[in-house]
């Protein structure tokens, strides 16, 4: 399917792996030129290289930060007026509530609430004005099924989506959209570090663990990069303008709810 939006410009953050890295991809394949983000100089420059030699489209890596003001602003002087911003930031370590000092829950906040907002604040007039614009959360399943040891994250993640619920609606006029993607268990660097963590704790080995979440899962794997990527294009593409303010959920039928 042509998405049409070929030529437009797109900054992913937190895109030089795992889900971001599947969406910046998706985009590049539609003809999007991308700003792409990460911390990791030889990782990032490795993503870049691979979607510039896939894509044929202009790739341009930004080393930051994105919970820091400074990151942010480095991401914009490189694409002063995006047209899609994909918002993404790694979570907080799995820890229990009662371990979090204020600093770890302000620093909670800032990775998944405060920061994707604050980017919002600065580009959502410019699309408004231009007539176009596409903004997609990456949160996570925890939103609708909090776990247990991850309440920093889940609470972040739930603020955000209540923080950009009304607002979504207010450009909704202008052919700006922004909607949630809520990822279940993909395949992930994240994910393999977590079955690691838990590995360590309760003594069974990772292989075991992976099984038993694979096998609650009705779809019977986990998920890939690339799917979760194309989905991410299509809610950017010129077909999905009317949808907005929307949470949807990619876990293979694991959520077990009708609505």
């Amino acid at each position: 399917m042509e998405l049409g939006i070929r030529g437009k410009r797109a900054i992913v953050c937190a895109s030089s792996q795992g889900l971001g890295r599947g969406c910046a991809f998706a985009l590049a394949e539609a003809g999007v030129s991308l700003v792409i983000n990460g911390r990791e100089p030889a990782q990032l420059d490795r993503t870049a290289d691979e979607i510039r030699r896939a894509t044929g489209v202009e790739v341009i890596p930004v080393i930051a930060d994105i919970a820091d003001p400074a990151g942010q602003a480095a991401l914009l002087a490189a694409c002063p007026r995006p047209d899609i911003l994909i918002n993404n930031n790694g979570g907080p370590p799995f820890r229990d509530f009662r371990l979090l000092d204020r600093t770890a829950m302000v620093d909670g906040l800032t990775m998944n609430m405060l920061a994707p907002i604050e980017l919002i604040q600065k580009v959502i007039d410019g699309m408004a004005a231009r007539g176009f614009g596409r903004i997609v959360n990456i949160t996570s399943i925890s939103v609708k099924m909090p776990l247990a040891g991850l309440d920093l994250s889940s609470g972040a993640r739930a603020g955000l989506t209540a923080f950009v619920a009304g607002i979504a609606r207010t450009v909704a006029g202008r052919n700006v959209t922004i909607n949630n993607l809520l990822p279940g268990y993909f395949d992930t660097r994240r994910l393999r570090e977590g079955f690691a963590a838990s590995a360590h704790r309760s003594g069974e080995s990772e292989s075991a663990l992976a099984a038993r979440e694979m096998a609650s899962i009705p779809a019977g794997r986990f998920g890939n990069t690339g799917e979760f990527g194309q989905t991410c294009a299509f809610l950017c593409s010129l077909h999905a303008g009317y949808i907005t303010a929307q949470n949807i959920l990619l876990d293979g039928g694991l959520f077990p709810a009708a609505f």
